[in-house]
């Protein structure tokens, strides 16, 4: 049975892997394309107008470029190009007063990656400053100069700059998708407190808050294909009519990070609540109920942000700020059943985080707050 339900498990494994490797293939169709694209027209721009020969880094610098990262695509063209004009320059300055050798090499590449974390934070100019300077070192310069390579690079990455603009993708895709995550996340942050306080399990409360923090790589994604898509929506003249969306969304998501940090802190507090039994059976369930809404509400906001189609998101988001405005209007402990003091701290430290989820929703803050009932 063991050796026939080891056979079962890999074969499940393996087609699991598979899926998931055709999906992800299929998903990047349109980007290899480019890629490939944008590497020959580089390579072949070099080599029969510039007349370089083999200007292998005019193809791999556009690679760089595009790449499938989520960093901007302007700031990977300037780290390509600047990274390698400068490894070039000091390599070849080092180069002229400690002469070749593989000492030599490794005294070039040591000063070259620091010199490259000095001036700037950015992996890929680390990358190429390092990689530039230590070819300068092990290799005979091409025809035409040692810089000849660094013009090569700039080519590649004005190339892969054409090719943002002229055949862009929809600078809204990957933001909407960040967006649906990061705000299930946040709903499912609020079920496991419900969850916890209809169990009476603090524990489960406690991973709530950890899964809380664990969303901060989340907002992170999302500020950084919000950025890229900024460059794209400014460079590329076929979306710069969605720029305003994209502000709407850079701002949601400033509310957004902000309840998420707010619901950390409430996932804290509720677990020293459940603790210490500081609610009544009634509270208990009246605050479960108001954790559940708000979950479903924040579902509805994510499908208003989520959406292309301006009519359809807006519907969503009337919705999201109509269920999330009844359920503020109860957020007072005695509206809520909760008599000890402990219990009206819970109640409190979830107050803001329903103001940062109205904000998100596009409401004015003054008016988040007047809904809440007066204390």
């Amino acid at each position: 049975m063991a050796p026939a339900a080891g056979l079962s498990a890999g074969r499940r494994f393996l087609h699991g892997r598979i899926r998931t490797g055709l999906i992800r293939s299929r998903n990047s169709l349109v980007p290899a394309i480019q890629m490939t694209i944008c590497a020959v027209a580089a390579y072949a721009f070099a080599e029969y107008v510039l007349g370089h020969s083999g200007p292998l880094f005019a193809a791999t610098s556009s690679l760089i470029a595009l790449g499938f990262s989520r960093e901007p695509r302007l700031r990977r063209v300037v780290e390509v190009g600047l990274g390698c004009t400068i490894g070039i320059a000091v390599g070849d300055l080092l180069l002229h007063w400690l002469g070749s050798g593989i000492w030599q090499a490794a005294v070039v590449l040591l000063f070259s990656i620091l010199l490259a974390r000095f001036l700037d934070s950015g992996t890929i100019f680390t990358t190429q400053l390092g990689l530039q300077s230590l070819l300068v070192v092990l290799l005979p310069a091409p025809a035409g100069g040692p810089f000849t390579r660094s013009i090569d690079a700039v080519v590649g990455g004005l190339c892969a700059l054409l090719v943002t603009i002229l055949m862009p993708k929809d600078p809204r895709r990957e933001p909407r998708r960040d967006v649906q995550k990061l705000l299930h996340e946040l709903a499912e942050v609020l079920r496991e407190c419900a969850g916890a306080l209809a169990n009476s399990d603090s524990t489960q409360a406690w991973h709530a808050l950890i899964r809380g923090r664990n969303c901060q790589p989340l907002v992170d994604a999302m500020r950084q294909s919000l950025r890229a898509s900024g460059e794209v929506a400014t460079l590329a003249p076929a979306y710069r009519r969605h720029r305003e969306e994209l502000d709407r969304l850079k701002q949601s998501l400033d509310f957004i990070d902000l309840a998420l940090r707010n619901s950390r802190v409430f996932a804290r507090r509720l677990t020293s609540a459940i603790n210490h039994a500081a609610l009544s059976d009634e509270a208990t369930d009246s605050i479960a109920e108001v954790l559940q809404e708000t979950a479903a509400a924040i579902d509805e906001l994510s499908l208003g942000l989520a959406e292309s189609h301006d009519g359809v998101r807006r519907a969503h988001l009337r919705t999201a700020r109509r269920d999330l405005s009844e359920i503020a209007l109860r957020l007072h402990p005695k509206l809520l059943e909760v008599q000890r003091l402990e219990g009206e701290t819970v109640v409190m430290l979830f107050r803001p985080l329903m103001v940062d989820l109205l904000e998100a929703t596009g409401m004015d803050a003054d008016e988040a707050r007047d809904v809440l009932p007066a204390l």
